[in-house]
């Protein structure tokens, strides 16, 4: 008798793919499927079938903020261009109802933006309770691109390490869970799908010249991603570290890392307001 897709978790996905300080990251693969036993097929259908949970989920959280409550949920979702973060939003977050999504993107930042410290947009985006936030890349990118790049000195980007973290718990306490997911792509997954955009006329305006740029300091990004995995993974807001290459994995790794978050604040629906007899009464007798 086949396993039932949820059974083909060997280890949940919180256990498989949550960040271990010091793990060398150079030698992931980025192809595996820590903590499934199962076959792509079985991956999708899992896929499909937390569509509804993850949807009621969502909304009782929604129900929760519209009745007063102060729960929201913050799925982080950082990685290099075509580390998939797109596709988690569409196949992922597009399982839900959108009107209890507030999705935020961060790229370079405009001139109002600069004339603020580097959190100020990003406190700006935070979800309203009852929401479900995501963020397109994220606050981290000040300890990533920045550091990358060369935008700061090395005193100024280091320390923004104990920064984010003390946003973060400051966040968490406020009532937030957040989710923070790194998604890996191998150099070789990169180069195809970029290949790919430029093939395909309905891709082009995915692509940027800027991501050849990118890979040509791959082994410098690694070690920044090292460094912040090491030094932002904490307690309350904990790295998930995702291997991409199989988009159907990361989809589905995501997916049960969201709904698991989501059953952890085990939030019913409201009670009414209104005595609910009278209201059918009346409804009867209109």
């Amino acid at each position: 008798m086949a396993k039932k897709p949820e059974k083909l978790w060997k280890t949940s996905a919180d256990d498989a793919l949550r960040w271990v300080r010091g793990t060398d990251l150079t030698a992931m693969d980025q192809s595996a499927t820590p903590g499934w036993s199962g076959k792509k097929a079985d991956g999708e259908e899992l896929l499909a079938a937390r569509g509804p949970e993850l949807a009621e989920l969502q909304e009782r959280l929604f129900a929760h903020g519209r009745t007063g409550g102060d729960r929201s949920v913050l799925l982080v979702l950082q990685g290099l261009d075509t580390a998939g973060k797109g596709g988690i939003v569409r196949h992922v977050v597009g399982m839900v109802d959108p009107q209890g999504v507030q999705h935020r993107g961060f790229g370079v930042p405009t001139e109002e933006e600069q004339r603020h410290d580097y959190l100020w947009r990003v406190r700006n985006a935070l979800p309203r309770p009852g929401y479900l936030g995501v963020f397109d890349r994220s606050h981290h990118e000040q300890v990533l691109v920045v550091r990358v790049n060369h935008l700061e000195p090395p005193e100024t980007w280091r320390k923004h390490f104990d920064e984010l973290n003390e946003f973060e718990a400051e966040v968490a306490a406020s009532g937030t869970l957040i989710v923070k997911v790194a998604l890996m792509v191998s150099a070789d997954e990169q180069k195809a799908r970029l290949a790919e955009r430029l093939e395909r006329p309905d891709k082009h305006w995915k692509y940027n010249p800027g991501d050849i740029d990118v890979r040509t300091r791959l082994p410098e990004y690694l070690a920044a991603y090292q460094e912040m995995l090491d030094r932002t993974s904490t307690e309350v807001a904990p790295w998930y570290v995702v291997p991409a290459d199989r988009k159907w994995y990361a989809r589905l790794a995501v997916t049960e890392l969201l709904t698991g978050a989501l059953r952890s604040l085990d939030l019913g629906w409201p009670p009414a307001d209104f005595d609910v007899e009278t209201e059918k009464a009346r409804l009867a007798a209109s």
